[in-house]
């Protein structure tokens, strides 16, 4: 039986009609029953739409402030990993909003192929490839002052854990070495001379060899590997996603971070705001917080609406507001103001702020109506 008839009737949203359609076809109603179910189906949509004239704004500035003044401001183990700090609460949903360009604790939870997701030794070799090794975590590394030198004793066992060569490991000295030095072998230790005799020059390439990336991605700092469920899942401290979806093995459909500036660069500005939603859903739940999807979907909207990511804040959504008033209420009165006034710029007093400053009717709910009455003769 076919229930397209019965749906065309009503003036539903297409996802809306398919979601019902597919659950009458589950339930198989006779005809009477299917209408008198999405009669009773355009009344809760029709309850849930939004009035003319509601402060949908002011509602979802309501609804996300009052839960935020609950928050703790806390870091905790991120989902029981051992010494992995996550920030959360208020600090968070102050970067979310603020779209901060280096947030507090970067992290990106990478999945991995199909191949890589069910063998542990396939995930430590994502791992590798992912984490950041630098010199002195596989090498000695000593200077030596008299000869104007510094000596590298690669670790043999430190190597084969990273499936590092010492070819691979030269390779990568030689490139970071300046003009100013050149690279000796031998017997499998690598000597460092400086060409210039001076100590700061010495001791300058002593600290980059130390910091010197031999393997992996310079910006993730550590790789935790964690089963979830089937499948191995890599969670890391410090995000490059780029990079880290150009590695063989991870799945980068699935893999995320919570830098929500890096999903707009690499991305686009569809995704920054569907990570701006999730992002602020998991931080208010994680607090225990429930507040309506629409309400942040509002906020998400605003910061994306005109293809970039612009914050809640004086150097974004409010302060690109038209009015005078309205920027100065804000935050910077002093500044807005004189700006305004150098400029001579007007104030049509179009918005809520302005016109509730000035003690004049708003233009929300029943003052968003006019009405003029003809006074004439009676005839």
């Amino acid at each position: 039986m076919s229930y397209d008839a019965i749906l065309k009737e009503y003036p539903l949203p297409p996802s809306v009609k398919q979601e019902i359609k597919e659950e009458l076809e589950r339930l198989k109603p006779k005809k009477n029953v299917a209408k008198k179910i999405v009669d009773l189906c355009y009344q809760a949509y029709l309850s849930n739409l939004i009035e003319p004239g509601e402060a949908v704004g002011i509602v979802a500035a309501q609804s996300i402030g009052e839960p935020g003044t609950q928050m703790t401001m806390r870091t905790f183990h991120y989902a029981g990993v051992a010494e992995l700090n996550v920030t959360l609460g208020l600090p968070r949903l102050i970067e979310i909003l603020d779209v901060r360009k280096n947030p507090s604790t970067p992290m990106m939870t990478i999945r991995l192929l199909p191949e890589y997701a069910k063998d542990r030794d396939k995930a430590r070799e994502v791992a590798n490839r992912i984490e950041a090794t630098h010199l002195k975590d596989v090498a000695e590394i000593e200077v030596d002052l008299r000869e104007m030198s510094i000596t590298i004793k690669p670790d043999r066992e430190a190597m084969n854990k990273k499936d590092l060569t010492i070819d691979e490991l030269r390779e990568k000295i030689e490139k970071s070495i300046k003009k100013g030095a050149e690279l000796i072998e031998e017997k499998g230790i690598f000597v460092v001379k400086v060409k210039k005799d001076s100590y700061k020059v010495l001791m300058d390439t002593f600290e980059e060899l130390k910091e010197l990336v031999v393997m992996g991605i310079k910006e993730i700092k550590r790789v935790i590997i964690r089963k979830e469920g089937e499948e191995y899942v890599l969670y890391t401290e410090g995000s490059s996603m780029k990079k880290v979806m150009k590695v063989k093995g991870v799945d980068f459909t699935r893999t995320i971070t919570n830098d929500i500036y890096e999903i707009y660069e690499v991305l686009g500005i569809e995704a920054a705001r569907t990570a701006i939603i999730n992002e602020a859903i998991s931080t208010l739940e994680e607090q225990g917080l429930e507040v309506d999807v629409r309400h942040i979907m509002l906020v998400a909207d605003v910061m994306t609406a005109d293809g970039e990511l612009r914050q809640i804040g004086r150097h974004g959504v409010a302060g690109e507001k038209q009015s005078i008033l309205a920027r100065a209420a804000f935050e910077m009165t002093v500044n807005n103001l004189l700006d305004a006034a150098v400029r001579g710029e007007v104030d049509y007093l179009k918005g809520i702020t302005e016109n509730i400053i000035i003690g004049q009717p708003i233009k929300l709910g029943t003052g968003d109506v006019e009405l003029i009455a003809r006074l004439g003769v009676r005839r």
